[in-house]
């Protein structure tokens, strides 16, 4: 397959005048006004002068279509990896909630044999899990369910590890409550990345934790303390330690765009991974749902706990936060893509397969027109 007259997001984060060759389910070359091939190929693609980016790969997120990850069904896994392909978003880490250990492992096992089956084109591919819970702080619970929080525990992540066959990619801890915070990063972090999810850590213990280990931070400002001039809090920390990478969600209704522009100004776009922290009334109408057992109302983009009226996730997919940033936000384009597909990549280790339009990987590209609206995904090497 060959798509022509396309910008190409290139791996230098610039878009150039192109053509992209494919070969199966690999990128085959790709071509610069300087060296465009001199046919088309048997099945060619006219991109009319569009974008063409990697498929973006959303690394937290809990469902969509009125599935959630935690459904703990093939079935869910498949509807969600199936939309969420059809949107752009042709890789994904769905991310758990606070549920009890035992539902948990049932969870991650039905997610590893889900990953063993699945060879459907037309679905995302399923890279890891997050994992948003249980190790985490009642006092920044959030929407996640408080009777089924428990300290970290090496015991209890190391049977998580087994029942997902090595799928889950992220921990998620709260390192201000428990005494062995320090010691459970350093016993699991060559194992997997440990992240600060919901946590009231101050400064300091948030940089001990990051400083022992802890490489990443679940949705910046979200379930943590705010950030000021005499408590910087975890996003301090965040910004002084320069190997972790925070994630953001720019739905609109999580973060004021002033905030999102200042804070890709203090973190570097080099650190920053979108994401869109979606349940699963994400692509549905208004109405009530559920978020790790709790009832949730939905209206337009805002979802929150009907008990006390807590933001609970999003109702926006990661292509249209994508669009949000930078239609509304102010961050260039070039910036928003590398955000949705680099770097995301790079924090799942993951690169050298997915991320970027580069010979020989995976060919899962989009096309958007100037207005950002889709065009076509390719999965695969296959236009769905």
């Amino acid at each position: 397959m060959l798509i022509k007259n396309v910008k190409v997001f290139t791996k230098d984060k610039k878009f150039k005048n192109g053509a992209i060759a494919l070969s199966g389910d690999k990128i085959k070359t790709v071509y610069t006004e300087a060296n465009m091939p001199d046919s088309d190929l048997e099945e060619t693609i006219d991109g009319n002068g569009a974008y063409a980016i990697p498929g973006l790969i959303d690394l937290h997120f809990h469902g969509c279509k009125g599935d959630d990850f935690c459904d703990g069904t093939k079935e869910a896994i498949g509807r969600i990896a199936e939309y969420e392909a059809s949107i752009g978003v042709t890789a994904i880490a769905p991310a758990t909630m606070t549920l009890p250990v035992e539902e948990l492992e049932h969870i991650l096992e039905v997610a590893a044999e889900y990953k063993k089956e699945n060879t459907d084109k037309c679905r995302a591919d399923l890279l890891g899990i997050n994992m948003e819970g249980p190790f985490i702080s009642p006092a920044k619970k959030g929407a996640q369910d408080e009777r089924n929080i428990i300290p970290c525990d090496v015991e209890v992540c190391e049977r998580f590890l087994k029942a997902s066959d090595g799928l889950v990619k992220f921990i998620g801890i709260a390192p201000e409550e428990s005494g062995e915070a320090i010691d459970f990063i350093k016993a699991v972090k060559d194992k997997v990345n440990v992240s600060l999810a919901h946590t009231n850590a101050d400064y300091e213990t948030a940089k001990a934790a990051f400083e022992a280990g802890a490489n990443h931070a679940v949705h910046l400002y979200n379930a943590m303390p705010p950030f000021s001039h005499r408590a910087p809090g975890v996003v301090g920390a965040v910004y002084d330690c320069k190997h972790v990478m925070p994630e953001i969600i720019c739905d609109g209704i999580h973060i004021h765009p002033a905030t999102v522009r200042a804070t890709f100004e203090m973190m570097g776009a080099d650190r920053m991974i979108l994401i869109s922290d979606s349940m699963r009334a994400t692509g549905m109408p208004d109405g009530q749902y559920t978020l790790g057992g709790l009832d949730v109302k939905v209206v337009g983009k805002l979802a929150t706990l009907v008990s006390d009226g807590a933001i609970a996730g999003s109702a926006t997919n990661l292509m249209d936060c994508m669009r949000t940033v930078v239609k509304e936000m102010g961050i260039p384009l070039e910036t928003a893509v590398a955000c949705a597909t680099m770097n995301p990549a790079k924090s799942l280790g993951v690169y050298e397969e997915y991320g970027s339009i580069t010979e020989g990987k995976k060919a899962n590209i989009v096309l958007l027109d100037k207005d950002l609206e889709l065009q076509a995904v390719i999965k695969d090497g296959v236009r769905l």
